[in-house]
């Protein structure tokens, strides 16, 4: 748990967040390819999936590396881009066709993802993600944009 702890104080640090969002793209090959043993922030306590999109202009699939949380059967996604002022790729393409591909150590799933407008349903879900990954709140506050929060539904 020390790992975990240790990146959740890091999360919050403007440094940490703008490297990270540069080794994102090479993050998820690391986790893909080691079946998710290692990675930034994989198997070190922190919910990490792989979620495989549909490039809203290439058309071919693309894949990142997400921290989730988890309400029901529901995945929650948090489209923060770790506080950089544009949207993540990922949100866009969600946004364009919410077919997607969920897939965790043990399961992988298609699923179909809405973007959550309903305030309160927001502020709850937002809650939910504060306790896993309090740097949210950082994002959220240097972000300078309204951060897309998806639900993600299984097929």
């Amino acid at each position: 748990m020390a790992y975990r702890d240790i990146m959740r104080w890091l999360g919050h640090k403007q440094w940490f967040a703008w490297t990270a969002a540069r080794l994102a793209p090479l993050d998820a090959k690391v986790v893909k390819k080691t079946g998710g043993k290692f990675g930034l922030l994989g198997n070190y306590g922190l919910p990490q999936c792989l979620l495989t999109t549909t490039g809203r202009k290439s058309g071919q699939q693309r894949t990142v590396t997400l921290l989730y949380g988890t309400r029901g059967d529901d995945v929650v996604l948090i489209g923060s881009n770790f506080g950089q002022q544009h949207h993540p790729a990922w949100a866009l393409n969600l946004e364009a066709n919410p077919q997607c591909v969920f897939s965790t150590d043990d399961r992988t799933q298609d699923m179909v993802a809405r973007m959550v407008t309903e305030e309160s349903e927001r502020e709850e879900l937002w809650q939910l993600m504060y306790d896993i990954w309090p740097a949210y709140a950082a994002y959220r506050g240097r972000a300078g944009r309204d951060i897309k929060v998806f639900v993600l539904t299984p097929v």
